[in-house]
């Protein structure tokens, strides 16, 4: 029973990854975490982000940065899967978001408020995962190397406005198949992730322009050490590169190259119910993206 009443912390559901202003990386520690099969968890999120933004010198737009605030829900189900845990999720984010800087040296602010775009995904754990009932999973060892394989698809369906540059909406479909290996050994554990991007095309970007942007590919990496059952801090860092953009046929010397770091900590505050607490940097490496710093607090439950 003492397995069975923290594994709620142990649960990451992604509430972090939506209420972060980067829309394509993310940081999740315990991402592989096995979960006994047919548990539901129900989760709410909240973050605040604010930073520099970088863009085109051509679009005449200096000294930019952005406030955003975001709220977001998450569910996931887990299931037994060819023998092995599995589990799908889905997560909603909602955000209030204010940009400001001088347009061809004026004063300008734009604000949008609305869904972003929602992301759903299918992972299971291709070894030390078996699928085990919550009975099993309690009576059964641990295993101390996990490997799982994830897919996950963000859907454009978040607001876009066609006219416009600044939108909380990506108006396009990313693809982002996942593999992971994480090692416990003793109280710590160590997970690393690695990602590709796929982007498909925005037929409606700026001023009538198509954009097209090449795959992204991440890397996530996340020491985590575990206090007590359900009780764990983590520190995080990621790096993503590529997503070589295209307008229009015109190849843009704007690629995507970031870097983030994270502090963030599990809570358990019942056998039931947790709360996950982070701190994420983003910094990108080019002349243009973003710096950016967030704060985000997670709360879950399991029925």
């Amino acid at each position: 029973m003492r397995r069975l009443s923290c594994f709620i912390a142990a649960a990451s559901i992604g509430l972090i990854g939506i209420v972060m202003p980067v829309q394509a990386q993310d940081l999740e520690p315990r991402r592989w975490s096995q979960l006994p099969t047919g548990v539901n968890f129900f989760g709410a999120g909240i973050g605040y982000s604010e930073g520099d933004i970088f863009l085109d010198p051509v679009l005449q737009i200096e000294d930019a940065s952005v406030e955003l605030s975001t709220v977001g829900i998450s569910y996931v189900r887990s299931f037994g899967l060819l023998g092995r845990s599995a589990r799908f999720d889905v997560s909603v984010p909602y955000a209030d978001a204010s940009w400001k800087g001088l347009l061809q040296g004026e004063p300008a602010s734009v604000q949008r408020q609305g869904l972003m775009d929602p992301r759903f995904r299918l992972s299971m754990l291709l070894y030390g995962g078996p699928a085990l009932t919550p009975g099993e999973f309690a009576q059964s060892p641990r295993s101390n190397t996990v490997v799982g394989l994830g897919l996950s698809v963000t859907a454009p369906l978040g607001e876009y406005i066609d006219d416009k540059l600044l939108n909380l909406g990506q108006n396009r479909w990313v693809i982002r198949p996942q593999l992971g290996v994480t090692h416990t050994r003793g109280p710590w554990t160590y997970e690393l992730t690695g990602s590709i991007f796929f982007f498909t095309d925005n037929d409606s970007f700026f001023q009538g322009t198509t954009l097209e942007n090449d795959p992204l590919y991440a890397l996530q990496g996340h020491l985590i050490y575990e206090f007590r059952p359900g009780l764990w801090l983590s520190l995080s860092t990621a790096y993503g590169d590529g997503a070589d953009p295209t307008v229009s046929g015109v190849p843009k010397d704007s690629v995507t190259e970031n870097w983030l770091s994270a502090l963030s900590i599990g809570i358990p505050i019942s056998r039931r119910q947790g709360i996950k607490l982070a701190y994420v940097r983003s910094r990108t490496q080019v002349p243009t993206g973003s710096d950016m710093d967030t704060i985000a607090l997670g709360f879950q439950t399991m029925f």
